[in-house]
Parts: C-alpha cells; sequence; structure tokens
C-alpha cells in the first residue's frame, strides 16, 4: 500500500504555498510504476500501426483470405474499441496509476489549498485549470490525477477530437475523464457547475511539445487566448498549472512526416526516446504546481482589450510560477523559459 503523503508549508515572497509527496516507496513499486508509464506512452507508437494493420487483416478476411486464419482474432480488441464507448475510471486512476507517483517521485506545491478550492467549487463556480506544458504524454497531470481527493478527480480534460475517438487510444486515455475540445463541448460540459463542470485545458496544445527541449522550455501561449475570451464569457476563473518535468521524461523527434502529421492530428504519433535511449520514460522528478486564481470577473462581451489585459496576467502568472519553483525539479535550475 502507498504511503500516506508527507506535507510540509512554506512561504515564497507574498504566497504562502505547501509542498506534498509520498516518502520513499519499496523498489517494486517504482518498476510497476515504471510498466505502466511505458504502457501509456507505447500507446501513442502502437495505436496508429495496429489499426491499420487490423483493417488490412478484416479486409484480406473477408475479400481475398490468403493470410491464416486465426489472424481475424488479433482484430478483436480493435473491434471491441471501436463499439465500446470510452469510460471515466476514477478507481482505476487512483488505484492503479498510483505506482506512476513512486517511479517519478511526483510532488505538488499547492498555492491554492484543496480547501480553498472546495469552497471555491461548493458555490457552484467553475474553473478552468490551465495546464503547460504539454509533453509527449503528461505524466505529471496523470500522477495528479492520482495523488489528488476524490473530489477533484471529477474535473474532466479537454483533449483532441482524435484522442477521444480513435479505437484504442480513446479507451488507454479516456480512463482519465476526457471530453472533445471544441468550444462547443466545452460550453455544454462547464453548466455544470462546480468541479464536475470545471475543465483541464492543455492551453498549448501539441504544438508546445515541438518547441521544448531539455535546456528550454517554450510554451506556445502568445497567440493562444480563447481560453480567456471562454473564461470572461462563462463566469469561470482560471487556475494556472505548472507540470515541471512533463518536458523531461521523453524527448521526441521534431522534424518528418510524423511530426507533421503529428501537429495536424494533434496527438503524437511521431518516435521518441527515454530511459537508454528506448521508448520508456525517464523516471525523472515530476512536480505538479497549482498557482493562485486569477479572480477573473465575468464580462459577456469582452473587448479585445480585456482578452488582452487577462491574457498578459496568465502569462506573467505562469512565468513567476516557473521562475519560483524550477529548482524544485531537478535539471531545471538553469532551464531557460520562454513564450512564443
Amino acid at each position: 500500500m502507498p504511503k500516506t503523503p508527507t506535507t510540509s508549508a512554506a512561504t515564497s515572497k507574498k504566497f504562502n504555498y505547501t509542498v506534498h509527496k509520498r516518502p520513499s516507496a519499496p523498489f517494486y513499486r517504482k518498476v510497476l510504476g515504471g510498466i505502466f508509464a511505458t504502457c501509456f506512452a507505447l500507446t501513442y507508437l502502437v495505436t496508429l500501426p495496429y489499426i491499420l494493420l487490423s483493417i488490412y487483416v478484416l479486409w484480406d478476411y473477408f475479400v481475398r483470405s490468403a493470410l491464416p486464419g486465426w489472424m481475424i482474432w488479433t482484430t478483436v480488441p480493435f473491434m471491441i474499441s471501436t463499439i465500446v464507448p470510452t469510460q471515466h475510471s476514477p478507481f482505476f486512476v487512483k488505484h492503479v496509476v498510483d505506482s506512476m507517483i513512486d517511479y517519478f517521485e511526483f510532488s505538488e506545491i499547492r498555492e491554492t489549498s484543496d480547501e480553498e478550492l472546495l469552497e471555491f467549487f461548493g458555490k457552484g463556480r467553475t474553473a478552468i485549470l490551465a495546464a503547460q506544458p504539454h509533453g509527449v504524454v503528461s505524466f505529471t497531470g496523470m500522477c495528479s490525477g492520482s495523488f489528488c481527493i476524490d473530489e477533484f478527480r471529477k474535473i474532466k480534460t479537454a483533449a483532441a477530437s482524435v484522442v477521444t475517438s480513435v479505437p484504442i487510444l480513446k479507451h488507454v486515455m479516456g480512463i482519465f475523464g476526457l471530453i472533445d475540445a471544441s468550444k462547443k463541448s466545452i460550453v455544454r460540459h462547464m453548466k455544470k457547475g462546480g468541479a464536475a463542470g470545471s475543465i483541464v485545458i492543455y492551453i498549448g496544445g501539441i504544438a508546445e511539445l515541438f518547441k521544448s527541449s531539455r535546456k528550454e522550455e517554450r510554451l506556445y501561449l502568445s497567440k493562444r487566448k480563447g481560453f480567456i475570451k471562454l473564461a470572461l464569457t462563462t463566469g469561470s476563473d482560471i487556475l494556472p498549472l505548472y507540470l515541471l518535468g512533463n518536458t523531461h521524461s521523453l524527448t521526441v523527434v521534431k522534424s518528418g512526416p510524423l511530426a507533421a502529421i503529428s501537429r495536424k492530428m494533434g496527438v503524437s504519433i511521431t518516435y521518441f526516446w527515454g530511459w537508454k535511449n528506448l521508448p520508456i520514460p525517464r523516471p525523472d522528478k515530476l512536480v505538479y504546481v497549482r498557482g493562485r486564481l486569477l479572480g477573473m470577473p465575468k464580462i459577456e462581451e469582452p473587448t479585445q482589450e480585456d482578452i488582452d489585459f487577462w491574457h498578459k496576467k496568465y502569462c506573467d502568472e505562469v512565468e513567476r510560477i516557473f521562475e519560483t519553483y524550477k529548482g524544485a525539479c531537478p535539471g531545471y535550475e538553469n532551464k531557460k523559459f520562454y513564450i512564443d
């Protein structure tokens, strides 16, 4: 069983914050966490080839019959995943993904406490949890989904339509609770109010994946203002989340046809590598930083000036969070920060 998290309090300039982490775990839990993390990563590599192979086998079975008959059974997962809808599984996230916390030595820094957020949600307010950077796979976000209290596991994540609709991929990632990232879908979801109507949005999306490296942190943010307008028009607040370590776990091929297709589809299908140059995530430390709510007003018809004002405030806050806490994540001490 995982050990109880430890908590320490500290002060940084005018902000109070708490640090939450677990004591060192047994070796077997780290191995188990590494296996699960690798499975999630490999899903992005093998899904497309497997789907293409399944389509070919089905075509051959019904049209040509040249392949051995037993190969039709290899398409069963594909056919089931095509028909069966995805299922949000907080239980799986809490109890199975949990071992990844130990593999990555995951910890959280919270400028906004759980109690403050519960009070906020209790008033029926919704929040856009603005997460950056994306990374090949958001292991920091995954670990937080397992580490957090049950109420916060109700919060859904906006994802590209390819992630929510492609067989296999939609079921593997769907356990975290995904909804389509279209504006119509998000607005409809936010009408629920409270934690159930709040949503995690990866602001930079897949475009951010191809910008960062182990030496530079580049956020695709300067032109991303739609989430600001969405918050203003719906009366939601924005809670900045910084996911330290997300860009260190895996390194991605940034050029070539697969990279171009990845940008177009909004999901990584290009090759990546980590530990020992294998597609295994590096066991580098991950730190989830929860900032402060921006305190945004409701403006039904915001002007461009309104949007630019709050966008700048968000950008300044994200940079402050990075510069304040980057020392908590080994390898980030000298990392340069840019907003593109």
